[in-house]
């Protein structure tokens, strides 16, 4: 499980975040502002920090360079600020990556998981084993035990909201989501469409699988059981 650090100093938006990498089977470590977040820092290993740039106490920036005196952790940047001085600042820093608020969740996610994958060692990989599917979350590809085939597993597309879906029913084992809540995980809470797409998708995701991993919670939502 990867180890997140999310400096912001907006509860609200810690919150959010915090919500939002947990579903993604993400640990969390919050911290309010620059001097509590190099605290939290030092406090144990990290796989990637999400900093805010507008701070008291210490900025963005300040903390950013203070870290990088002693570690390459992966930072993404979280700013208001879109002036070219200012990401010019934080490249000279060797900041991964920047996003500017506000900002779209499913987009983070994707940034998130992109500066994780390039940090990865060569040829490991990130797998799911659940019952005879098996997903590659690194290569994106999602495999089901066939003993018909001499290979014994077959290689099933998905589309990349099925697999979005799935994945984070997989991460989330035993806990039923509504429709609500995997349209805001998946889609984005500035979604404005039908929650029924998401039953559309789960029926997709069960033909192409041919095999019912996900439960139906009628009135509730959707849930992948816990093994054993």
């Amino acid at each position: 499980m990867y180890r997140i650090l999310v400096v912001e100093d907006e509860e609200d938006i810690r919150e959010i975040l915090r919500n939002y990498l947990s579903a993604q089977g993400y640990e969390v470590v919050l911290a309010g502002d620059g001097v509590d977040g190099i605290a939290k820092f030092h406090s144990g290993k990290f796989d990637l920090i999400l900093l805010d740039v507008m701070m008291p106490k210490i900025d963005g920036f300040g903390v950013c360079e203070l870290i990088r005196r002693e570690s390459d952790v992966p930072v993404i940047m979280l700013t208001a600020l879109e002036e070219e001085e200012y990401q010019i600042r934080g490249l000279d820093l060797k900041v991964d990556d920047y996003i500017t608020k506000p900002f779209s969740m499913p987009v983070l996610l994707r940034k998130i998981a992109a500066v994780l994958r390039r940090i990865h060692k060569e040829g490991e990989t990130e797998q799911i084993v659940y019952q005879s599917l098996t997903v590659d979350v690194t290569g994106h590809h999602v495999y089901v035990e066939d003993p018909d085939r001499r290979e014994g597993r077959t290689e099933v597309e998905l589309t990349q909201k099925e697999f979005e879906l799935l994945h984070v029913l997989l991460i989330n084992k035993g806990i039923v989501l509504t429709r609500q809540k995997l349209l805001n995980l998946v889609w984005g809470e500035d979604y404005f469409g039908e929650e029924r797409i998401v039953d559309t998708h789960i029926k997709n995701i069960r033909k192409k699988l041919n095999h019912h991993y996900i439960s139906t919670i009628r009135g509730v939502g959707y849930r992948i059981d816990k093994e054993g």
